[in-house]
């Protein structure tokens, strides 16, 4: 086993409270991970609270009601002070996939606040409502649809939030859709992941706020500048992205609209990305966009942290 995977081994372990050591802080931390952040508008609050080493989880707060939902709540006690801090009630779990750094906390939050868990797939620890593509059910007043997105994993579900009209919805992607990127296909297709990407997740209105599963932005718009090494939205993006990962500063979320502009995942039918690709069709493209990405490691990106799930 090499190195990267023995590190997944024992984080792991650490959650599941084995006898076994923890890992230096700076390999748990992503040798910087981000400080907490709250998005509020006037129908919901999306608190962020970093996780592991690169992970996001999320409380996503209806603002009439003070009831919230946990999102991927891999660090439950986090989870309950977070709840705690913010006043609000606590009485869901959304999990995107399977995953043990997203579904791994659940039962223990489960045995702390048992709570209901939805989910996509009979893997996910703790499941007491699966759900599958277009089910909905509220957190207060607000209106939560599953989007069905397989292909990272074989039940990867999408969370969509919709609030008080004139509001942005918000999208919790989970590993399908990261700022600039995707994640692996371990469970799905090149095809798969266009319907997700393209069919599913594009077509939201463009002010959605995207919530991803991990800070992976830096790595993934460098890939991002050697596909489309003239776009100024990618420079810029990297830029700011940059500066903000230097400052310890959160990069999510960013909307459906930015990720058109500045990730080549979701721009497989533009030319620019065509020809770099060497290919018309567009999931084709996606095929060798993904092939190529697993290849594409930089100095800074090979370092104790790699981003597993998108490199």
């Amino acid at each position: 086993m090499n190195r990267a995977g023995a590190r997944l081994v024992r984080i792991a372990a650490i959650l599941k409270n084995k006898n076994v050591k923890p890992l230096p802080q700076k390999v748990l931390c992503r040798n910087c991970h981000s400080r907490e952040l709250l998005i509020s508008q006037s129908d919901m609050r999306v608190k962020l609270i970093p996780a592991l080493e690169d992970n996001y989880m999320y409380l996503l707060i209806d603002e009439d009601t003070k009831q919230c939902a946990a999102v991927d709540p891999v660090e439950p006690e986090k989870i309950v002070s977070a709840v705690k801090e913010e006043g609000v009630l606590l009485n869901a779990v959304l999990t995107t996939h399977h995953h043990w750094d997203h579904a791994g906390g659940n039962e223990k939050l489960t045995a702390l606040v048992g709570k209901t868990i939805y989910g996509g797939d009979d893997r996910i620890g703790g499941l007491t409502n699966k759900v599958e593509q277009g089910d909905e059910f509220k957190i207060g007043s607000l209106k939560v649809r599953c989007l069905f997105t397989p292909c990272h994993t074989s039940g990867h579900i999408c969370y969509l939030v919709t609030g008080k009209e004139g509001e942005a919805p918000a999208v919790f992607t989970g590993d399908t859709l990261f700022q600039g990127g995707c994640g692996k296909f371990f469970e799905g297709t090149a095809e798969q992941m266009h319907k997700a990407l393209i069919k599913t997740l594009s077509v939201l209105p463009q002010e959605t706020k995207v919530y991803c599963g991990h800070e992976y932005t830096v790595s993934n718009l460098k890939y991002a500048a050697h596909v489309e090494p003239a776009s100024e939205a990618v420079a810029s993006r990297l830029a700011w992205a940059q500066n903000q990962r230097a400052k310890r500063e959160a990069t999510v979320p960013s909307t459906i609209g930015e990720e058109m502009l500045i990730n080549p995942f979701m721009r497989v039918s533009e030319a620019s990305v065509q020809t770099h690709c060497k290919e018309t069709d567009s999931v084709k493209v996606m095929a060798f966009l993904r092939n190529e990405k697993n290849q594409f490691l930089t100095p800074s990106i090979m370092a104790p942290w790699t981003d597993l799930h998108t490199l």
